[in-house]
């Protein structure tokens, strides 16, 4: 009996592995596909920057990239961001992390980089996170005041990071904005043009519809002119026959 229990708990324990490993790789598909189309999303807009570079070298003026390109540098930085965090989660899958010195793939639990031996440092924490500590700690009467000054100091920084978060948020939505007004207007166009193509061809339709009708009433006037002549022709006849009898 002990035998079968164990028996069932090793399949248990390796269907639960199976379909942990299923999942992940899931998860990695899904996300190396996002990836793809994440860059392909950048790649179009480095063809719209090299459009409006050459047009600018065409006319012979000169470029400001705050100014003529700061839309598609945007763009860029937030899906290159977008980008990064899903390798980051790839690599997570697979317990990996990514050397920062030359961007090999390591074990997440290495200290130093078996490639280049560069000793990994963990993330350190976040101003938040330090304030939290800092304000749940105990501290000694005699540090009070420095305390204090770092916390201010600490709360100055999150609000500075949360204004500059606000304003990458602000131009992110304004971006996003005048895309879907772009692509709004372009719709709209397509439409326009579509019903002024269906308008053309109906007013041509009525327009091959008057021609036919204009030409069956002119042969219907001629076949009708040609009856009349040809009656008056048999009357004629008629007439001329008949004087000759007399």
């Amino acid at each position: 009996m002990e035998f079968f229990d164990k028996l069932g708990k090793k399949a248990s324990e390796a269907y639960k592995i199976t379909a942990d490993k299923t999942g992940k790789i899931a998860k990695e598909t899904k996300m190396k596909l996002k990836i793809n189309d994440l860059k392909s999303q950048v790649n179009d807009i480095y063809e719209e920057i090299g459009k409006k570079v050459y047009e600018k070298h065409k006319r012979e003026e000169e470029i400001s990239i705050e100014k003529d390109l700061e839309e598609e540098c945007i763009k860029i930085d937030v899906i290159s961001d977008e980008i990064d965090n899903l390798l980051k989660q790839c690599l997570e899958l697979k317990d990996k992390k990514q050397c920062p010195n030359c961007y090999k793939q390591i074990s997440i639990e290495d200290k130093y980089c078996s490639n280049c031996g560069a000793k990994q440092t963990e993330e350190p924490q976040n101003e938040v996170e330090i304030l939290k500590n800092l304000e749940s700690s105990k501290i000694e009467q005699d540090n009070k005041t420095e305390a204090n000054i770092i916390k201010e100091s600490l709360k100055e920084k999150i609000e500075n990071d949360n204004n500059q978060k606000d304003k990458e948020q602000i131009k992110k939505e304004s971006v996003q904005k005048k895309e879907q007004t772009q692509k709004g207007q372009a719709s709209r166009k397509e439409k326009n043009k579509e019903q002024d193509h269906k308008q053309e061809n109906k007013q041509l339709d009525d327009n091959v519809k008057k021609d036919i009708t204009k030409k069956e009433n002119n042969k219907n006037e001629k076949q009708k002119e040609s009856n009349l002549e040809k009656t008056v022709e048999v009357e004629s006849d008629i007439r001329i026959k008949k004087n000759n009898n007399d």
